[in-house]
């Protein structure tokens, strides 16, 4: 879990002002940039051979639904397809 008051109170900042600088930075809130890393996580465990409900309760989902479905909003396909299609691609980058 991520607690903006305690991230906050360490940056000696004000929620509000945290969210914002934290924005400023990233172009993205604290709670998307943790979804992003999580789902990215996810993604090279995919790829190294993990099965999806493993990987989704690894990088933190507790619901492998919820999982798939941010997962397919943020790469555009499920993680099965997703990763099929990276692998077919990445064998024919490596055929030329």
């Amino acid at each position: 879990p991520l607690s903006i008051d305690a991230l906050a109170q360490r940056a000696h900042m004000a929620p509000s002002t945290f969210h914002k600088h934290f924005k400023e930075v990233t172009s993205l809130s604290p709670l998307q940039y943790q979804k992003r890393l999580r789902l990215d996580a996810a993604q090279r465990l995919l790829l190294a051979g993990r099965d999806v409900g493993n990987a989704a309760l690894d990088v933190g989902y507790e619901s492998a639904t919820q999982f798939i479905r941010e997962y397919k909003r943020l790469f555009g396909a499920p993680p099965r397809r997703n990763i099929a299609a990276m692998r077919a691609g990445g064998l024919a980058q490596a055929e030329l």
